[in-house]
């Protein structure tokens, strides 16, 4: 009987330290992949495979990070109506467990870097260290707090093009940097109004913050994402590099999904949790397959590399 509920707890402990690693936001990862679309590479099996490595450990990373972050913010998640319900807020999860648990996770991450290759390595502790230093104390410094956030993404990307030891065009860089402070932007706008007056008792960071500043800073991330993409689908490097200049095709199928982002965010109150609305969204997953599919196509029926 002693051997079984020790097993029962061991499971339970693994069960609730993957609930706090929050794998519905490993989505997110998938950004590690844009290099690898915008290339043309995503049929070559030894890329594809190694992105697919590349993955996994930024889903061991990022898993880390949300560890930390619970356990740093476990007395601040206990006002809010969504985040006491996670195993360390709620009191499901032992602290020190999850401690020990972090520890792992986050040398596991590292480990597994270093056997994809150094650049890739180098990345993957760069996104941990800002992630680190967000949790800590970059959380409670207005704007520098978004940026962090933003940097998330930013860093998959370059992980992503690390991995497979393939250049990114600037024009891409530059946009996903926007895509990614727009989405850490309509992040830190849905925690402001789902907070409301308790703001403040939940971080002290979002009383620096009102909704008109927020929807200025949105504003400004959207025209940045749609010029930048507009521009690189149109310059010269893209036009040499996959032969063809139809790749602004895809600009109308982009305006569409970040107007129905922004939809989501400003008429039906979303946008805390990204990866939520893509799953839930129809309209706006439809749009995504279809301009997943149309980049494919586009830039490798001009190639010949279709299989």
């Amino acid at each position: 009987m002693a051997q079984e509920a020790v097993i029962s707890k061991t499971a339970d402990n693994l069960y609730l330290i993957l609930v706090s690693m929050r794998p519905k936001q490993w989505l997110k990862n998938g950004f590690l992949f844009a290099t690898l679309l915008f290339s043309k590479n995503i049929f070559d099996p030894t890329k594809t495979a190694i992105s697919l490595v590349a993955l996994a450990v930024f889903c061991l990373a990022s898993g880390a990070v949300y560890l930390l972050n619970d356990l740093v913010d476990m007395e601040q998640d206990r006002n809010h109506p969504r985040k006491r319900l996670r195993p360390l807020a709620s009191g499901a999860l032992d602290p020190l467990t999850a401690r020990c648990a972090f520890a792992i996770v986050l040398a596991a991450s590292l480990l597994a870097g270093y056997l994809i290759n150094v650049p890739f390595l180098l990345i993957v502790s760069a996104y941990l260290a800002v992630q680190i230093a967000y949790c800590t104390f970059v959380k409670e410094i207005i704007i520098l707090d978004v940026f962090s956030i933003a940097s998330g993404f930013f860093l998959r990307v370059a992980a992503g093009s690390a991995a497979i030891r393939v250049p990114m065009s600037k024009w891409l860089l530059i946009c996903t940097i926007f895509v990614s402070l727009f989405l850490a932007l309509a992040k830190r706008r849905h925690e402001l109004l789902l907070l409301g007056d308790g703001a403040g008792h939940h971080r002290k960071v979002l009383e620096e913050y009102n909704v008109l500043f927020l929807d200025q800073m949105v504003s400004i991330a959207t025209a940045g994402t749609i010029v930048s993409y507009a521009l690189y689908t149109l310059s010269e490097e893209t036009i040499t590099k996959f032969g063809t200049t139809q790749l602004w095709f895809t600009v109308p199928l982009v305006l569409y999904g970040i107007s129905r982002y922004l939809y989501k965010v400003y008429k039906q109150g979303d946008g805390g949790q990204p990866e939520e609305i893509l799953w839930k969204d129809r309209p706006l997953l439809a749009c995504v397959t279809i301009y997943v599919i149309s980049v494919v196509l586009i830039i490798h029926l001009h190639s010949g590399s279709l299989p």
